[in-house]
């Protein structure tokens, strides 16, 4: 990213919800770096290879990512879980979660040391921000392999916001957020809280979304996946409508990428898995998974 969102390393308590909206910065993109193989790294891979079985712990209720009930998930994460599974000649286990107060408390029940409930660790976790802090605060997790980027945008009706070039364009008009993240918190303080009593907030950025195309609301600051799939989802044109990147205070202005993560010790599954990530990336899996649903791949 070109500006990232300055913080210290306390900060990296968040939670999926704020990462995924604009609370994430200071990433580290680019590949595993090649490390010798250990014969504990090596038990590791092998374990899993005579297990027959890739356990992905995936998000709950994170579309266009993951959503949907058990086995039975759907969307790009779970697309992208099945092909890591089959070049690697693994059948695919899913283990949906609930995601937990920070990003902090996620690694630690679905990679390396499971819930206290008694489910988890996965063999590896999806949609994790490669995040430089992030990974200082969770040495106990490998953070590797991003495989797209998540974006911010403003959504907005084009009869009602014909463009937009700051956050005072947004003065004086319905806005949409979704409850509890980094997009919203943004909106909210916005020049010492200007915008606060034009926000409405949603449970989710697609509902924020929607309430645009519903006519609710002008714009809505959500991400562009969020975005793009309530445009799919409600039918509409997308000529009537904008999704114009915008830099507001405290967020970073280029996104922030987001990858896998693996129990720290299993270097050799991560590379077995960064591999299979490079072939379907390669072959254009990766892009039809985005567009088969909709969605732009933006490069990590």
């Amino acid at each position: 990213m070109n500006t990232p969102l300055q913080r210290s390393p306390e900060d990296t308590g968040l939670s999926r919800r704020q990462w995924l909206t604009g609370a994430a910065a200071a990433c580290l993109g680019g590949g595993l770096v090649a490390v010798p193989a250990q014969a504990q790294e090596l038990f590791d891979l092998d374990k899993v290879r005579a297990s027959g079985i890739l356990k992905v712990a995936l998000y709950k209720d994170n579309a266009p990512y993951s959503d949907g009930k058990g086995q039975d998930m759907e969307g790009v994460d779970v697309a992208l879980a099945q092909a890591l599974a089959t070049e690697m000649g693994l059948k695919l286990s899913l283990l949906p979660f609930d995601a937990g107060e920070k990003m902090n408390d996620d690694l630690r029940n679905m990679v390396w040391r499971g819930h206290y409930l008694g489910y988890g660790p996965a063999d590896v976790m999806l949609h994790v921000p490669v995040d430089k802090f992030l990974m200082v605060d969770n040495r106990q997790a490998l953070i590797f392999a991003p495989y797209s980027r998540e974006v911010l945008v403003v959504f907005h009706a084009l009869d009602r916001l014909p463009s937009l070039q700051s956050g005072m364009d947004l003065q004086d008009l319905p806005l949409a957020a979704e409850r509890g993240s980094g997009a919203a918190s943004t909106l909210i303080g916005f020049s010492g809280g200007r915008l606060r009593s034009q926000v409405k907030m949603f449970n989710s950025g697609i509902e924020a979304a929607h309430s645009v195309i519903k006519g609710e609301a002008a714009a809505a600051y959500v991400t562009r996946a969020q975005a793009e799939t309530a445009l799919r989802t409600s039918g509409r044109p997308p000529a009537g409508f904008g999704l114009t990147q915008l830099t507001l205070p405290g967020l970073a202005d280029n996104g922030w990428p987001i990858g896998m993560a693996v129990k720290s010790g299993n270097k050799q599954l991560a590379q077995a898995l960064e591999s299979a990530l490079q072939k379907v990336r390669a072959d254009g899996r990766l892009l039809a998974m985005y567009r088969d649903r909709g969605l732009t791949l933006v490069a990590p």
